[in-house]
């Protein structure tokens, strides 16, 4: 069997993903009409490991993060070690906002794939996070303290931001846009809500990379690797560290003098033209069961399904 992945597939999937997952506009969603656009769905044993790459891929942000976050990762095992006091502040609120989606999302995770991916609840999540951010952005401008940074959050304030992190367990909600809105809640400006936000992701999103990662390879069945090929994979890791890189960057740049409100209107926009999509017959959006219920097949011009993480929205 031909490589399913071309290396133009990856450098797309890997430019995608290391774009979306750095911006609150929802990474899953863009992920899941690329790979339809880009013809990926086929048969089982293909549409299994690009599920898991489209997860997988988001390791390439990780390492993104860790290299643009490194002083604070380094200032944090300084103070889990007992050297760095305001390191050891930061470590603690990273970890009290860790544990919501830690407890949560292996107990949910099921659930949440039998009742929410489907076009419905994922285009809703969608577009009513674009309301949201637009609602939101003026009211919250300007109440933020200058100073407030993730090691002067109070444990209730971690707390608080790892509660809205679990509502992105809805998919299409996005994580990145749910901890920006928490932060900003909770007294801290944008750039470093995101700057938090971005922090929290290493545990998060990192420790589902993993264990998709390990489930996969410790299946029965065929895995990523050998049925994707390693080059591939490994480039769309690459290119998304690389785009991740960029736009967090630019991110931060961005939030220190702009608000949300334009990425509000991104996702209403993205809404209404997917709307469009799977009315279209374009886009399918929802369970295996879903699409044989509704008499297609791997030859079908449908998105395969995208698993659902605590960490995607």
């Amino acid at each position: 069997m031909n490589n399913p992945l071309g290396i133009i597939d990856a450098i797309v999937l890997g430019l995608v993903e290391g774009i979306t997952e750095a911006l609150p506009v929802s990474s899953t969603g863009h992920l899941v009409v690329t790979a339809s656009l880009l013809g990926l769905d086929s048969p089982d044993t293909v549409k299994t490991a690009m599920d898991t790459l489209l997860i997988v891929i988001q390791g390439g942000a990780i390492l993104a993060v860790l290299w643009l976050f490194r002083k604070s990762v380094c200032q944090m095992i300084l103070g889990l070690l007992g050297r760095n006091l305001e390191g050891l502040r930061l470590a603690r609120n990273i970890i009290i906002a860790f544990l919501p989606a830690a407890i949560l999302g292996p107990l949910l995770d099921d659930w949440i794939e039998a009742r929410l991916m489907h076009p419905e609840p994922v285009l809703l999540a969608l577009g009513l996070g674009g309301l949201v951010m637009v609602a939101s952005d003026r009211r919250l401008r300007g109440k933020q303290k200058a100073s407030l940074k993730g090691s002067e959050l109070t444990a209730i304030a971690a707390l608080q931001i790892g509660l809205l992190q679990c509502v992105a367990m809805w998919p299409g909600t996005s994580r990145l846009m749910m901890t920006l809105l928490g932060g900003m809640l909770v007294g801290m400006r944008p750039a470093a809500a995101a700057r938090f936000s971005f922090l929290l992701a290493l545990p998060t999103i990192g420790g589902a990379t993993v264990w998709k990662l390990l489930k996969n390879t410790m299946s029965d069945q065929p895995d990523m690797f050998s049925v994707l090929g390693w080059t591939p994979v490994l480039i769309g890791l690459g290119v998304a560290a690389i785009a991740t890189y960029f736009t967090v960057t630019w991110l931060l740049s961005y939030l220190n003098t702009h608000g949300l409100k334009a990425f509000g209107w991104y996702r209403i926009g993205l809404t209404a033209v997917l709307v469009g999509l799977v009315l279209g017959g374009v886009v399918v959006i929802g369970s295996e069961s879903d699409h044989l219920a509704a008499g297609t097949d791997s030859a079908d011009s449908t998105i395969p399904l995208i698993p659902i993480a605590s960490t995607r929205g």
